[in-house]
């Protein structure tokens, strides 16, 4: 189980931002377009500097050549999110359902990949960003999963399949975790208080803001130590979901996003 802290990321960023946002677990996918529009809405509107999407973009990331195939809903988010990058600086870190993402996403979007965890020095104050599911140690059958699936020989070898045989996977994937939700056995683990303050005192950072668990609030940790959870997005739900964390020189804060559907998405 990871129970020691892990390398930490460093980021430098230029001292003439003033706003970034983070965002995470949209889970995008055909299924749901309303959150694609959502997302296309705040893209376009959006006064950040800079946007930090912190993993669960996609529902599922079958791999990079997705995007080649003509139409595809991985080929339409990766237009959205290039044309979203030529004006502002976007970076994407991994979660538990998009850990396949790489240069190939990269290069066609001009996003810029981050490490999981990094550190980022910004309004008189670390902050530590994470995906977050590597502290949820309560989550002992996934983080087995995750110490496999982040490994480069066994990507290797599910790349290596067609890319219908990896969307079969997905779609059996999503299927089996829909089902596990249905039946109330699926797990919801919550981070590791003290794997939260071990990251944060390792990094010298006074925040951590992170996704995964779905379950947005902002939490004191220790003296001078904080932990800030970014919500999961699903506009068709009742009520709807969804949410940007903006961090500038007043602090952080909590907007909404969007539901109002758009008439076409880029």
């Amino acid at each position: 189980m990871p129970d020691t802290v892990p390398p930490i990321a460093e980021l430098a960023v230029p001292a003439a931002w003033r706003t970034v946002d983070f965002l995470s677990d949209l889970h995008l996918e055909s299924a749901q377009p309303a959150t694609l529009q959502a997302l296309a809405h705040y893209l376009a509107t959006t006064q950040a500097d800079a946007v930090f999407l912190l993993g669960d973009l996609f529902e599922v990331w079958v791999g990079d050549d997705a995007i080649d195939e003509p139409g595809s809903f991985e080929a339409q988010v990766c237009a959205l999110l290039k044309a979203a990058a030529a004006r502002r600086t976007l970076y994407f870190m991994h979660g538990n359902r998009d850990f396949l993402v790489g240069a190939g996403f990269a290069a066609a979007t001009g996003v810029q990949l981050l490490a999981d965890p990094t550190a980022l020095a910004f309004a008189g104050h670390r902050w530590l960003l994470s995906h977050g599911d590597a502290l949820c140690l309560n989550d002992t059958e996934y983080l087995r999963f995750r110490a496999v699936a982040r490994d480069p020989a066994w990507q290797a070898r599910l790349l290596a399949q067609s890319l219908a045989a990896r969307r079969a996977q997905g779609r059996s994937a999503r299927s089996e975790s829909e089902a596990r939700k249905q039946a109330g056995t699926a797990v919801y683990a919550d981070v590791d208080t003290p794997a939260a303050i071990a990251w944060l005192q390792a990094a010298g950072a006074q925040a951590l803001i992170h996704g995964h668990t779905h379950l947005p609030a902002d939490h004191a940790l220790a003296p001078g130590l904080a932990r800030h959870v970014l919500p999961d997005w699903d506009l068709a739900a009742q009520p709807a979901r969804g949410g940007v964390l903006r961090l500038s020189a007043a602090g952080l804060q909590r907007l909404p996003v969007d539901a109002a559907p758009l008439k076409a998405t880029p």
